[in-house]
């Protein structure tokens, strides 16, 4: 299965999928392609030194449709099937959504439906919860919305800023996104088989 990966950043869970596609640990794909909308996203870096083939497709202005039927194209070029977002700090169009229908999927730093958006850290603290984590999803055409694939859970320590918590949570994201793309991957292999 080719996957697609986009990124707007650091692309430390990119980073974390494309290490598990090389080594065996999602077997059955590849990686064809990672696309960031930003050009300095340090994360572009990191895929060229993996070998995976890097495009940025920024934004300049366009209308988000029209910024995402670039996109689009681009990985339909590449023969791509599953689409990850991995720290993609874009809201995907309805176009975008239907061009890969129930093949996208999204990591979020919270135990959706809790928390959706951003400036997640800061709310759980605020709201004085005692635990908090991340949800990798299906995405639809609402924020934050689609079908749960896997959760993991970690404590809301006292002292936590959103720093602390936030790193704690990155820590099983990257172990998340791993076990849940290769899920998907071997559910979709099992259905076209």
């Amino acid at each position: 299965m080719k996957i697609g990966i986009l990124i707007s950043g650091r692309g430390s869970n990119m980073v974390a999928l494309v290490d598990a596609v090389a080594s065996g640990e999602i077997p059955g794909s590849e990686v064809a392609v990672v696309i960031s909308d930003k050009a300095d996203a340090a994360g572009l870096a990191k895929a060229a030194e993996r070998g995976v083939e890097t495009l940025v497709i920024e934004r300049n202005g366009r209308k988000r449709e029209e910024h995402d039927s670039e996109i689009v194209a681009a990985l339909k070029d590449r023969g791509v099937e599953l689409v990850c977002l991995a720290g993609y700090m874009r809201l995907l169009s309805p176009l975008f959504v239907q061009a890969f229908p129930d093949r996208i999927i999204n990591i979020h730093p919270s135990l959706l439906p809790a928390y959706p958006g951003l400036n997640v850290h800061e709310r759980v603290i605020a709201a004085g919860e005692n635990r908090s984590g991340c949800t990798v999803h299906y995405v639809n055409e609402d924020l934050d919305a689609g079908p749960v694939i896997l959760q993991r859970e970690v404590p809301v320590l006292a002292g936590d800023t959103p720093e602390t918590l936030a790193a704690r949570i990155l820590e099983q994201e990257h172990s998340a996104y791993v076990d849940a793309v290769r899920e998907v991957v071997a559910a979709k292999a099992t259905a076209k088989g």
